[in-house]
């Protein structure tokens, strides 16, 4: 009898028809997957095998628009989900209304595994436990008709105690990995752990077999500081291990996260899809793909939308898209940035929020805007050699590379935002929906030149959702948007010969710090921002509390737009 490794997954709802979704599973042998749902709505898939593993990823159909249904799933024929002892509610795919009146949009980065039930938690309660536990309690409560999860679902690089154990048992048995860190994984084996961990959390497994997800990349699903300039590259290329990492962590990406983001009919069109389908064993076509993505990153676009009614979603790819020539370095190739282009002007009578979700932020902290521009200015050698080479140490050390260290990148993303919200039919908001940074704030950009700007815009950052930041950076953040700061930073430029941008801007919401959740609410042409965190020191077992007793806590609640 087959059995449910992994999942299930509820990725794709379609807001077209209300009719469909895509349900992703991983099994432990070969055999077909159903998902069945009350009234004959449902679907069935073949697995595919990659690696020894087998998944399949079931389209479900007949559905019916504006409903709630609930769903099981079958291997064979045998029921294997719910399981047989779960105390979840059943998972339930949710269908928007046709013509769908609003979208509510959750979001946040940077997740590290829950420790194992009965564990201490060493960076507090995760937040995904408690909306789940909160989902739970009162099945009827609106929830987030998407999950956005921008970067950093596992660690490939910082792992727990418990898959550092396993990794040694793993490479002592199959004699593989001797040379990679024996604290990070070494190949698609070892990425497989890391989703085991992560995703089969209870708590976390029932919140994404009922709430819809988006997801993207950031540097620690593969290493930290990954792509951050081509001496990295480079540097890694020359290790015996790197090639088997960059490898299997693309193979495993596509496999867990990318396949799930698309669409039924970009799944019909997608030949790397058919020709895994179609193989007995998919994993030398996978292999090769992962192997020609990295080598030529313009080759693979890993970025894609998904349009919730009158809402857009750009899910923009700024890790493998980069251009690393350190005199035009852009945080994406010529045609990565006219995707993005395209995608944000087509039919904008139709866009009534537009979200471009980039797991690193496109507006931080002046002073450190300012000083990742004057050091890219230095990288590139404005102020000689030596500190082109001091440049380079710093890069790494200091992780000075978000948008503001791709200056062109930066200023053509700005030009694209603004032009969206000068449009004769500008959408009513602009949000950029990112993480990376371990703490959360919002900031609204002025423009200084100009024709005005019609649309509100945005820059919402949200992370963790699960993870910690050191006190000292919790000083420096909170520094980074002095005014003080702001002058140390023009001071940099200037030193740097870096262009002032055309926009201004401040925070106009934070530093928050805490495992939290941002959520939109999106209602015609108005915008509702909540931002929740996970606190603990409820009694265990209250109604809407996790495993460990945490709830969410509200910290802010605010319009967006005029909701008159």
């Amino acid at each position: 009898m087959a059995g449910l490794r992994l999942g299930p997954l509820l990725r794709h709802v379609d807001w077209e028809s209300g009719t469909s979704a895509t349900v992703w599973v991983e099994t432990d042998r070969a055999c077909t997957a159903e998902v069945r749902c009350p009234g004959g709505a449902g679907g069935s898939a073949p697995t595919f095998r990659v690696n020894g593993h087998h998944y399949a990823l079931v389209v479900v159909t007949g559905l019916t628009p504006g409903s709630a249904t609930t769903y099981e799933v079958l291997l064979d024929g045998d029921r294997v989900w719910p399981l047989a002892d779960s105390v979840q509610p059943p998972s339930t795919i949710h269908t928007p209304p046709i013509p769908a009146t609003g979208a509510v949009v959750a979001f946040g980065s940077c997740r590290w595994a829950a420790p194992a039930v009965g564990h201490d938690d060493p960076v507090g309660p995760d937040v995904l436990d408690t909306l789940s536990a909160r989902l739970a309690a009162d099945p009827e409560a609106e929830r987030p008709d998407v999950l956005v999860l921008l970067g950093d679902q596992v660690y490939a690089d910082e792992t727990s105690a418990e898959t550092r154990a396993w990794i040694a048992r793993h490479r002592a048995s199959a004699g593989t990995g001797a040379s990679a860190p024996p604290d990070q994984v070494a190949d698609y084996e070892e990425y497989t752990r890391l989703y085991d961990e992560s995703w089969g959390d209870p708590e976390l497994r029932w919140l994404l077999s009922t709430v819809p997800s988006c997801m993207v990349f950031d540097d620690h699903d593969v290493i930290d500081d990954w792509n951050t300039s081509a001496a990295w590259v480079a540097e890694m290329r020359e290790t015996s291990w790197w090639h088997e990492r960059i490898t299997g962590g693309l193979m495993s990406y596509w496999v867990y996260q990318h396949l799930g983001n698309l669409s039924p009919a970009e799944l019909a069109e997608d030949e790397l899809y058919a020709a895994v389908l179609a193989a007995d064993d998919g994993t030398a076509v996978l292999r090769a793909f992962a192997e020609r993505a990295d080598a030529d990153p313009a080759a693979v676009r890993w970025s894609y939308r998904r349009d919730f009614g009158r809402t857009r979603l750009l899910m923009v790819d700024t890790r493998a898209a980069r251009v690393l020539e350190e005199q035009h370095r852009s945080m994406l190739d010529e045609e990565e940035a006219a995707w993005l282009r395209t995608q944000a002007f087509d039919d904008l009578d139709g866009v009534d929020h537009l979200l471009v979700g980039t797991s690193l932020p496109w507006l931080l902290p002046p002073m450190v805007h300012f000083a990742e521009a004057w050091h890219a200015a230095l990288c590139r050698g404005e102020r000689g050699p030596r500190l082109a080479r001091f440049g380079e140490w710093l890069r790494r050390r200091a992780d000075l590379e978000h948008w503001a260290a791709f200056t062109a990148s930066f200023t053509r993303l700005t030009e694209t935002l603004a032009e969206v919200g000068r449009a004769d039919s500008a959408p009513a908001t602009v949000s950029v929906l990112s993480g990376d940074v371990h703490h959360a704030y919002v900031a609204e950009p002025v423009w200084t030149s100009g024709p005005p700007v019609h649309s509100r815009i945005y820059q919402f950052t949200c992370s963790p959702l699960h993870n910690s930041v050191p006190a000292a950076m919790r000083v420096a953040f909170r520094f980074g948007w002095s005014r003080f700061a702001k002058g140390i930073g023009h001071l940099l430029a200037r030193h740097g010969r870096v262009a002032r941008p055309e926009i201004r801007w401040e925070r106009d919401g934070g530093p928050w710090f805490g495992n939290q959740l941002m959520t939109l609410t999106l209602r015609g042409r108005t915008a509702r921002l909540r931002l929740e965190q996970a606190s603990d020191g409820a009694k265990r077992e209250h109604r809407g509390t996790d495993r460990s007793g945490a709830r969410l806590t509200g910290v802010l609640d605010r319009p967006l737009t005029d909701e008159s």
